[in-house]
């Protein structure tokens, strides 16, 4: 594919919604949108994992970033129910209500077990895997180690890439270079709460974030583990070779103000997994959770495109389904195993949960498949702009 071409930049048209979503947040929600249920559940070898799961259809797994907790993300997954979606969000180790690892365990590997032990589990066969941060690191290992787990692989700024491992390999050599991250991860942090631009979505997600916070203030030390494994992490290069590989299907999305992990990470991740690379503008590190729209919007735009066309088909396919005409009875039997505990966990829906529900996203965001080398095969959107 020509790479002069001109990029498509996308956004769903304005529409006045404003539900809460997730836990029990208070009085003033919509019923119309589903809400995650958070469980604990515990692994064969003791360690206890916190979760949060709605909705039916094929697992959409989100994995998230350092310091945050997938109970989080709930106002973005609780949208991706109406497109087909079982989200289950997985706390890491050391984060919401999953246990710390042993010291002997502070390895991005030993994290990266830990999550397929929780698959294993949750009786998930396979599915869509999503990390955003931290947790995109996590997810991109365990799609290269295993990849019968994965029908597509999603990072949300992302740390994988050569731009990533050069940055760890240089707070290795002058540790003061970590302040800085340290200091853009603040600044970030301050400005995902929306407070002047939407005090609505402010007072919302303020919420959901006070008690990860508090849990903070009670154990600090929960987090030098995690920080540690970062930084005796090994190169990511090698996973996104065998994605490649693969021919796994990647997205790359990335906010292209994100002073924490820079845009060049998501370019050098996209071209050497040969994945597809959405830039959100003017968005930093944590856009996901400032606005839960955009990544549905996203999400919708690629279930048109490849995530649907490649990884879907090839997933359903493989199977013995037909896209078009399986149940959701037929889905599940499909990816998960019989007596699943995560369906178990699911709490049922209600009626409109997953009726389709048109939302605007506050970025705007374009959508790059140069380095995809099956996009041919693909119909092009490229050079079409939504307003």
């Amino acid at each position: 594919m020509r790479k002069d071409r001109p990029l498509r930049v996308e956004r769903v048209p304005d529409v006045d919604d404003q539900p809460i979503i997730g836990p029990q947040l208070g009085s003033d929600h919509h019923d119309h949108l589903p809400r995650l249920a958070r469980r604990t559940i515990t692994l064969t070898n003791g360690h206890e994992v916190g979760l949060a799961v709605c909705g039916r259809g094929v697992p959409l797994v989100l994995v998230h970033g350092f310091t945050a907790e997938g109970i989080l993300y709930a106002q973005s997954l609780s949208r991706l129910v109406s497109m087909g979606f079982k989200v289950i969000a997985i706390d890491t180790a050391g984060h919401g209500g999953t246990l710390g690892l042993p010291t002997s365990g502070s390895t991005m590997e030993a994290y990266t077990r830990l999550l397929g032990g929780a698959l294993d589990e949750l009786g998930i066969r396979r599915a869509v895997l999503a990390g955003h941060s931290m947790g995109g690191r996590l997810v991109t290992e365990l799609a290269a180690s295993e990849p019968d787990r994965a029908m597509g692989v999603v990072l949300i700024d992302a740390i994988v890439g050569d731009t990533w491992d050069q940055m760890v390999n240089l707070f290795r050599l002058w540790p003061p270079l970590l302040a800085g991250v340290g200091a853009a991860l603040a600044v970030d942090t301050l400005t995902t709460v929306p407070l002047f631009q939407d005090p609505g979505q402010a007072r919302k997600l303020g919420r959901l974030v006070l008690p990860t916070v508090a849990g903070h203030v009670r154990k600090p030390w929960r987090m030098a583990g995690p920080a540690i494994s970062i930084m005796r992490s090994r190169g990511s290069g090698w996973m996104l070779d065998r994605v490649a590989e693969l021919r796994l299907p990647l997205f790359v999305i990335h906010g292209d103000r994100d002073l924490a992990v820079p845009m060049a990470t998501a370019r050098a991740s996209a071209k050497r997994g040969h994945g597809e690379l959405v830039i959100v503008h003017k968005a930093g590190h944590s856009w996901v959770l400032k606005d839960p729209q955009t990544l549905p919007a996203i999400m919708a735009r690629l279930l048109n495109g490849r995530l649907g066309q490649v990884a879907f088909r090839q997933a359903f396919d493989a199977a013995g389904l037909d896209r078009e005409t399986a149940t959701i009875d037929q889905i599940e039997e499909a990816f998960y195993e019989p007596d699943a505990r995560v369906v178990a966990l699911t709490p049922p829906q209600r009626d409109g949960d997953t009726d389709p529900l048109p939302s605007r996203g506050r970025y705007q965001f374009t959508i790059d498949d140069r380095w995809v080398e099956d996009a041919r095969s693909l119909p092009s959107h490229r050079g079409l702009v939504a307003q």
